[in-house]
Formats: structure tokens, C-alpha cells, sequence
């Protein structure tokens, strides 16, 4: 089966600083993978190539078979993004983003019944009404997934979708990352909480100065032998 997301020799620089060097990575229909390492390994950068919203410096990265630099908007539409900051309208509310959302995707009936469930597992359901300015950044977050996931995306990406966000909302997070995989859409979060990420993944990609270092089952870097395993990696 074609993978969903690929990447060959992706290469990103600003300037003399090469964010990106030479990243291979594969994701099929139905799995996902989790992209790990400390601050400033690549794992956002990479994540704003595959959402059509940075081009590459070099390379080649496809989104369901669409050449991301070629075709953006092409790559765009098949894709779900969570930004890891950013992304929202402040004077707006959540109602109002996911109208706008519906609005830009073509979405058409069953769209707000669909929002509605989305932000009442998300315990933003109270907050509809309100405006995002005065939202803590754990409520940001839950907002950002539910704007990612609200069209049912082919691709789903997620850029530290858990930070700042308490059990009940990182347990909504794992839930539609694993009915998107089961309804055969290829998944990629970013994340520095390495348990968070091999529970939600079937594989851990190790990034360390733009390059993989490492990758392995998501189950081998469980518990404390796989936190040592990873510690090892990034040193």
C-alpha cells in the first residue's frame, strides 16, 4: 500500500542554519508515527513542510501522493494540522473557527453536530462562546486538535498536541488519533512526552540536529528501559 506521507532527503535551511538534513520518513494508511527529540531537533519544521505551509529547501515530501512544493494546495486539503503554536484568531470564538473551518474545507451537512460532539469530549463545549484571547494554552491546544480532526482528514498532523494539557484532554487527543487511524488516515505527532507519544504511535522516530537517529517500535521505548534507550539517543 502507497504511503500516506514520504518524505526523501528533506532538507530545510534558513540561511547558513539547516533545520532539516536529509530526512527520510514513511508513513502508511492506518499507522502512526511519532516524531521525538529535544528542542530544535526538527520535528516542527518538518511537520510545517508536510502541512504545506513551509517549503522545502530540498528534497521531496508528499502528502497522499501530492509533491508538497508542486502543489500545496493540493497536499493542504488532504491534510489535518495542529500548529505547535499559533493557528488560532483571538477575537474569535471556537464556534467561529470551526464555522470558518467547515466553511474553507467545503463541508457540508453534519458538520455542526460533528463540531459540537468534538468540543463537548474536549470539555470546550462550555467555552463555544467565548472568545480565545483569555483561553489558557492547555485550552488552546484541545481547540487546535478539534480543528485539525473536525474534517475527517486523510493525513492527520499533530505538533505537541499534549503540551499543557491535563489527563482528561490528553486521553480525548489519543482517542481521535486512534479513531482516525481506524478509519485509515496516516497520523504524525510531535512531541517532547516520549509515553505520551509511544501510546498514541506504533513507531518513534529519534530526530537529533535535523537527522534521524534512531527509529524503532513505539513499544520498545515504553517504560523506564525505553526512557534510558531514549535519554541514550539524544546525548
Amino acid at each position: 500500500m502507497p504511503a500516506q506521507v514520504e518524505t526523501r532527503g528533506l532538507r530545510v535551511a534558513f540561511g547558513p542554519v539547516v533545520a532539516v538534513a536529509s530526512l527520510d520518513l514513511s508513513v502508511q494508511p492506518g499507522t502512526a508515527v511519532a516524531l521525538v527529540g529535544r528542542n530544535g531537533a526538527g520535528k516542527s519544521t518538518t511537520l510545517r513542510v508536510l502541512a504545506g505551509v513551509l517549503p522545502p529547501t530540498g528534497g521531496d515530501a508528499r502528502i497522499a501522493g501530492i509533491d508538497v512544493a508542486r502543489d500545496p494546495a493540493g497536499a493542504k486539503a488532504q491534510v489535518g494540522y495542529c500548529p505547535d503554536v499559533g493557528g488560532l484568531i483571538p477575537r474569535a470564538t471556537p464556534w467561529e473557527h470551526l464555522q470558518l473551518a467547515a466553511k474553507l474545507r467545503g463541508l457540508r451537512d453534519g458538520w455542526a453536530e460533528r463540531a459540537t460532539a468534538l468540543l463537548d469530549r474536549f470539555d470546550l463545549l462550555g467555552a463555544a462562546d467565548r472568545v480565545t484571547a483569555g483561553f489558557s494554552h492547555g485550552m488552546g491546544r484541545r481547540l487546535s486538535v478539534v480543528l485539525a480532526v473536525l474534517h475527517s482528514p486523510a493525513v492527520l498532523l499533530l505538533d505537541e498536541p499534549f503540551d499543557g494539557v491535563d489527563p482528561l484532554g490528553a486521553q480525548a487527543t489519543l482517542d481521535v488519533i486512534a479513531e482516525a487511524r481506524a478509519a485509515g488516515a496516516a497520523v504524525v505527532v510531535s512531541t517532547h512526552l516520549l509515553q505520551l507519544a509511544v501510546e498514541a504511535c506504533d513507531e518513534a522516530v529519534v530526530l537529533r540536529g535535523g537527522r534521524v537517529v534512531a527509529a524503532a517500535p513505539a513499544a520498545e521505548l515504553r517504560g523506564e528501559a525505553g526512557e534510558r534507550r531514549y535519554r541514550s539517543l539524544l546525548a
